[in-house]
């Protein structure tokens, strides 16, 4: 193996001990870890949360390429993140029709911590 490739395998390897192979990990990363789909969401969902998204069913499910998954099943995940209580629906006060979506305050703490542990490790 030369220095690139052993480099990238501790990267690798780190991400994976922060991510997935970690069993102290929080409960809200853990849900969204559990299928690529939840996971695929999860990274988009919170890069555009970050940046001061505001989140309409729409929008929630098309942060998720369709190649991805298909739209029923983009649907039904984003019900099943809102009945595990990790994204918060909300009635919209501009339009009483719209629901808007945005994490949970555990959700969102859970994953900056999950963000320092893989970009900014305690050594």
């Amino acid at each position: 193996m030369n220095q690139r490739e052993k480099k990238a395998n501790r990267r690798t390897k780190h991400l994976l001990d922060q991510s997935i192979f970690n069993g102290d990990i929080s409960d809200s990363m853990k849900y969204f870890q559990e299928t690529a789909y939840r996971f695929h969401f999860l990274l988009a969902f919170m890069y555009e949360v970050i940046k001061g998204k505001e989140f309409t069913q729409e929008d929630a499910i098309q942060v998720v390429p369709v190649k991805i998954a298909s739209r029923a099943t983009r649907v039904n995940e984003l019900k099943k993140a809102v009945k595990a209580g990790f994204i918060i629906e909300e009635r919209s006060t501009k339009d009483k029709r719209a629901r808007m979506y945005k994490p949970s305050d555990e959700m969102f703490s859970d994953f900056l911590n999950l963000c320092d542990g893989v970009f900014f490790p305690k050594i």
